[in-house]
């Protein structure tokens, strides 16, 4: 509760604008909401699209740069029609009363019903002024095909998915992108939110991840608007879910997600989904709707090799040349040290870059591999370092706690047991990428929660019990070798 107004399901945008203002205004301080966010005001348009109109547009800029994302964010948190925020000026919107300059949160008003025509959008706009533009928060800008590197683990997944934003006839439906966490499926996904619109302005495309259709819905289920959540799906002319793994096991949002899916192929619309496993690999969705997953063209997004790894490197070093983040190029032998400290995926390595950057600044292209070691330090490994598996873990811990692998994995409970259960399942937490499900199911094919449980136990118990902490600290020195 904010201000003792609920926090989701409303459906008044006075209201929800009030609220998403107010936290707006925490987070970003005094100065800049007085400056570019008081001044505005939200309007609705004679098409019922809900409008920020700013005064000037070096505001509604501003906006566009620094605050829409959030603004969205916050806004659809709040709001139980699941709407999006477009941003405009008030030149762009002809006769538009004046917005009030008052420092509290501006009213919500109408746009006359004949509102001055928007000038054309750029061929790229990440806030699209049509009437149906990308429905997302969370969709970022910088993630199009442009800045997208192509290397041999990925020329599949980057061919089909290109297919995909054209909107060509005749093709895999739905699309189905999966492979290892942080390479690209996230990126291919919003490149092709964006590509789908601009090509097809008119069209309606819409962009979740999984854990955000899963709030919604149940959102929906509490307010009784399920009726309204559905629309909102099933009316789109392209669907984007990301992160699929993330429905397992949770039975009425995979219900809810077969029947979406059901009405949106048999209306002939676009469906592309991602997930860190194949969908015959999803072992806790429930099998309808993993072989409704399966039906269309599932396409492996692989792990980077060296070379690509090299590329996604300079290629991030050039994004940041351009907003004079950095100046110069790297030595090709400091983005091969950066791309060998860094095994894990590409965010690890987007990382590593990023640091380079902010501490090289205009000295970049001096900078030698010594020197890079010496000024970065702790920030990157030390060496090449060995990616640690859930088997692995498993085995470790067993041979410490003088048990069987395969008891870890049983339905004994006894506390010789149970414990260093939970303490390999917290180790598998820390030291790989897999989710709670996927450590559940190489545990025997325990529930997520149970995996959490036993998580969130070992992290309560190390403070307070000596021997826990000793083992567990020994059990990550013979891990890491």
């Amino acid at each position: 509760m904010i201000g003792g107004v609920a926090m989701a399901g409303m459906t008044d945008p006075n209201r929800i604008w009030t609220e998403a203002a107010d936290r707006l205004k925490a987070e970003i301080g005094d100065g800049p909401f007085s400056s570019y966010i008081a001044p505005s005001a939200v309007r609705v348009d004679s098409q019922g699209n809900l409008i920020l109109v700013t005064p000037t547009a070096y505001a509604r800029d501003w906006v566009r740069k620094n605050a829409l994302r959030r603004m969205n964010e916050l806004w659809l948190g709040l709001d139980g029609l699941s709407r999006r925020l477009e941003v405009r000026c008030r030149a762009e919107m002809g006769s538009v009363p004046p917005a009030s300059a008052s420092r509290e949160a501006p009213r919500l008003s109408s746009i006359s019903s004949a509102p001055a025509p928007a000038p054309a959008a750029p061929a790229f706009a990440p806030a699209t002024d049509g009437a149906r533009a990308v429905r997302a928060a969370g969709l970022q800008e910088r993630l199009t095909f442009d800045s997208f590197v192509e290397g041999h683990g990925n020329a599949f997944a980057l061919a089909i998915a290109k297919q995909v934003a054209s909107w060509a006839d005749g093709h895999f439906n739905p699309v189905f992108f999966c492979g290892p966490y942080g390479y690209g499926k996230t990126h291919l996904l919003n490149a092709i939110a964006w590509e789908a619109q601009r090509l097809r302005p008119d069209a309606k495309v819409v962009y979740l991840t999984a854990e955000r259709f899963l709030s919604t819905f149940v959102r929906a289920m509490q307010d009784r608007s399920t009726a309204a959540f559905k629309e909102s799906l099933r009316s789109a002319d392209m669907l984007l879910l990301d992160d699929v793994q993330f429905v397992g096991g949770k039975t009425s949002t995979q219900e809810e997600l077969l029947n979406t899916l059901t009405a949106l192929i048999e209306d002939g619309k676009r469906i592309v989904l991602s997930a860190d496993r194949a969908p015959v690999a999803l072992t806790d969705v429930e099998p309808r709707l993993r072989s409704h997953l399966a039906a269309g063209l599932t396409c492996p997004v692989e792990a980077a090799d060296r070379d690509l790894k090299v590329a996604v490197a300079q290629s991030r070093l050039n994004a940041l040349a351009k907003l004079g983040v950095v100046a110069g190029e790297a030595r090709s032998e400091v983005l091969e040290h950066l791309v060998d400290r860094t095994p894990g995926s590409m965010r690890e390595l987007e990382g590593a870059v990023n640091t380079l950057a902010a501490v090289a600044g205009s000295r970049l292209s001096a900078l030698s591999v010594e020197e890079v070691q010496t000024l970065l330090g702790s920030a990157l490994r030390t060496g090449p370092e060995r990616r640690i598996t859930v088997d692995e873990i498993q085995k470790t811990v067993a041979e410490h706690f003088n048990l069987k692998q395969a008891d870890l994995l049983s339905e004994r409970r006894t506390r010789a047991i149970a414990r260093p259960r939970q303490v390999a399942m917290y180790l598998c937490k820390q030291h790989t990428t897999r989710s709670y499900p996927d450590i559940g199911r190489r545990f025997g094919g325990r529930d997520h929660t149970t995996v959490l449980h036993g998580v969130r136990k070992i992290e309560e118990l190390m403070p307070k019990d000596d021997q826990i902490a000793r083992d567990v600290e020994a059990l990550t020195r013979k891990l890491r070798g």
